[in-house]
């Protein structure tokens, strides 16, 4: 009929026609499926040997470098574990380099590898506004010299990576724990520290010392 909608009533249900789209829709649907999924930006290329940095540490200090990563505008030295007061003092002191500010030190534990533990040490210059990464491996029975003569600041940080990893730094001035009790065993950021402790070791502690006080 002429005056018929567009539309047909069949049991109850009513059916539109559906509206073709528009080709401007079309062409941005087929763009949008056609690109490619998950593609992360990529980092430009950088030859680290050019930064002003990577230069000039080099140049002065060389010999204790065993690599250099330059990732997302942030270099990262792999320093031998020799050379770390060495290299910190010159960062310091240095007038091109000024990293007058020790912002952390930290440990980590790889046990597949050779040397499993690594320290990593996090600078900063207040005046340059530059930062840098230092990294030391140790194998399981070495031990690196303390920073705490460069910055006093890592007597904490370094107290805390031996609590936590049993990493022990020579010649620091009162290298014990500083989180758990001086009597605790382990050290619980290691990988292959049990999860919840040594078995039965918890429950034994806290009998030592909380019977007394009625809090076991």
């Amino acid at each position: 009929m002429a005056g018929e909608k567009e539309k047909k009533v069949s049991k109850g249900e009513v059916k539109e026609e559906r509206k073709p789209k528009a080709p401007a829709a079309e062409e941005a649907a087929k763009k949008k499926a056609a690109a490619p999924k998950d593609e992360a930006p990529q980092e430009p290329q950088v030859d680290v040997d050019t930064l002003p940095l990577v230069k000039r540490v080099k140049e002065v200090k060389g010999e204790f470098i065993e690599d250099v990563k330059y990732f997302r505008g942030e270099i990262t030295f792999l320093v031998k574990k020799e050379g770390i007061v060495d290299l910190c003092h010159f960062l310091k002191d240095d007038s091109e380099t000024q990293f007058d500010f020790l912002t952390e030190v930290i440990g980590t534990h790889y046990p597949e590898r050779e040397k499993p533990f690594e320290v990593v040490y996090h600078l900063y210059s207040t005046s340059k506004k530059h930062r840098v990464r230092l990294k030391v491996q140790l194998a399981e029975d070495e031990e690196v010299e303390s920073v705490f003569p460069v910055w006093r600041s890592a007597t904490w940080y370094e107290r805390e990576v031996y609590d936590m990893l049993g990493i022990r730094f020579a010649n620091h001035p009162d290298l014990k724990r500083i989180l758990l009790p001086d009597d605790w065993e382990g050290h619980p950021l290691r990988k292959d520290y049990p999860l919840q402790g040594p078995p039965g070791y918890r429950e034994a502690w806290i009998k030592a010392h909380c019977a007394s006080t009625n809090k076991l």
